[in-house]
């Protein structure tokens, strides 16, 4: 508490003979049990265990790790192509999708997730068109369709695509997917493929003029709250959210601020670097959110390109900093939470109690 003590004098500009008076009267205002700049501390969660090393030796690079209530575990495996099932004792695990162009399997994975009715959807890209297969609990196949074909800026991490169906949201019976090609901030679709309904304005960027990269800075991860609505968490440039009703009204936005991410946003470019694919030169983007997921409460969990997870309440206020450990320090690739409350990571496939 000292440390924040600290902070929030700093942060007010005060006459040296109020400074007194002024400390005076937070030191009342705690001992009645108000919080003073609770947020500002880090937390470290340290892991309460995970998959065994023997099982996550056979991923090549897990991008997903899920669990369906009161069952077993899914692990995405991107660069093996593939989707692993490990039973709830964690004692081993099967391989349920093999790479392949055909339907049934995949091939160039971006996105993955799980319903809780135990079926999962897998987003893939064979021979470039954009594809989505919803699998049931066993791995066959339910439903498939392809998406019009589309040539997206895209947003990534090292080798890993964060947004377009790489941002795809599973319900159970509808998806979600980013979509601000279309003016749109995201998308949702029937199982069938049927686009539904189109949710969001995009927001101001200041590069109207620039159309890619207007679109790349307005791509995001749309997230179902359990306890109502959408949040759309923006991947790049200026860190910021929105939360959305469940009939697609914008209730609040929110930017995302803290003392670990000054230096990130003071240098963000104001020209970005292109590179050509196919016909077209595109913006290289890098993220400013590697990860985010909504727990059980409505509360907001984003993971930064700063090595820190930012916690948001259900009115958007910013509860709480996290850093997570697991034999060394864990930046989050991909969080999801289980019904009863444990986080699941990507990298190592760890478990947290948050």
């Amino acid at each position: 508490m000292r440390l924040g003590l600290r902070r929030l004098l700093r942060s007010v500009r005060l006459q040296p003979d109020h400074a007194g008076a002024f400390v005076l009267f937070l030191l009342a205002a705690m001992s009645a049990g108000a919080r003073v700049d609770a947020a500002l501390a880090v937390e470290t969660l340290r892991s309460i265990g995970g998959l065994p090393p023997h099982i996550v030796g056979l991923f090549e690079a897990p991008l997903g790790f899920q669990q369906v209530p009161d069952g077993p575990y899914y692990v995405f495996d991107r660069r093996g192509h593939s989707v692993y099932t490990v039973d709830a004792g964690k004692t081993s695990a099967r391989k349920l999708i093999e790479i392949g162009h055909e339907q049934g399997r995949v091939i160039e994975p971006r996105g993955f997730d799980t319903s809780p009715t135990g079926s999962f959807v897998v987003a893939d890209a064979p021979n470039g068109v954009e594809r989505i297969q919803i699998f049931g609990a066993a791995g066959l196949l339910q439903w498939g369709f392809r998406l019009p074909a589309r040539l997206n800026p895209t947003v990534t991490v090292g080798a890993i695509v964060l947004n377009g169906l790489a941002s795809i949201q599973y319900s159970g019976e509808n998806l979600l997917l980013s979509h601000p090609e279309s003016g749109a901030l995201f998308t949702e679709y029937s199982t069938s493929g049927r686009a539904l309904r189109s949710i969001g304005r995009l927001r101001d960027t200041g590069f109207e003029q620039d159309r890619d990269l207007h679109v790349a800075l307005n791509s995001g991860l749309p997230l179902v709250d359990p306890t109502g609505g959408f949040y759309y968490v923006f991947l790049a440039g200026r860190p910021m959210f929105h939360k959305y009703a469940a009939d697609g009204r914008l209730l609040f936005e929110r930017h995302i601020q803290g003392v670990e991410l000054d230096a990130f946003v003071s240098a963000l470019p104001t020209r970005w670097p292109r590179r050509r694919i196919e016909d077209r030169e595109l913006p290289f983007v890098q993220p400013t959110v590697r990860a985010a997921a909504v727990d059980g409460r409505g509360q907001l969990w984003v993971s930064l390109s700063v090595p820190y997870t930012y916690v948001f309440d259900r009115q958007g206020d910013k509860v709480r900093t996290v850093q997570f450990n697991a034999a060394g320090a864990v930046s989050p690739t991909s969080l999801f939470f289980t019904r009863d409350g444990r986080l699941l990571v990507t990298p190592g496939c760890f478990e947290f109690r948050p």
